[in-house]
């Protein structure tokens, strides 16, 4: 059994990338336990997960800056040693990137480097990409920037919207953020 490290899951959203990583953290071999859940949207819906599985959460709709005092305080409190931002829409400063450096990784829905922001799926199909995916990547101080840890790969195919590419990718979305986690444990 490995020693697991503290982890907290930063959402906006669904959450279906946190209750992905809910589930592969109970296994006893997995490198991270889920202490934390924090969101700053109080009608984010992956709160669900968190009470449904027992994890601490706060919900901090408040301005940014009060935003990273109250999470820095809490993760520090808790000692938390890895940060997963999940469908979390909000851009960290960089000072607070700085109090974590290497220890906040997210998923970004396109292969990068391309696609970095938003509405990724839209770019890929104007451009007339035959291939898309996902990222889960180290965060650093310029968006959708930081060294990948690994990506995922799924078809562009006639037919496909937005809509449809976004389902594909997330399929993938679930395996890689875990798989990224072993990835980054098994490496250190």
């Amino acid at each position: 059994m490995v020693k697991k490290k503290k982890a907290c899951v930063f959402i906006s959203g669904s959450g279906t990338n946190l209750r992905s990583i809910i589930r592969n953290s109970r296994d006893y071999n997995f490198p991270i336990n889920i202490n934390l859940v924090i969101s700053n949207k109080k009608s984010a819906a992956g709160i669900y997960f968190a009470k449904k599985f027992s994890i601490p959460h706060i919900v901090l709709e408040v301005s940014k800056e009060k935003f990273e005092k109250i999470a820095l305080k809490e993760l520090f409190s808790r000692k938390i040693k890895l940060i997963c931002l999940a469908g979390f829409m909000y851009v960290l400063s960089k000072s607070f990137i700085r109090n974590f450096r290497g220890n906040i990784i997210n998923i970004h829905p396109s292969l990068l480097p391309k696609y970095k922001g938003l509405n990724t799926f839209k770019r890929a199909l104007n451009a007339g990409e035959k291939m898309t995916g996902c990222t889960v990547h180290f965060v650093n101080e310029k968006l959708d920037n930081g060294k990948a840890i690994i990506k995922k790969r799924v078809s562009i195919n006639t037919g496909d919207n937005p809509e449809i590419l976004k389902k594909k990718v997330q399929l993938e979305e679930y395996k890689a953020y875990s798989m990224a986690i072993r990835k980054i444990y098994r490496l250190s």
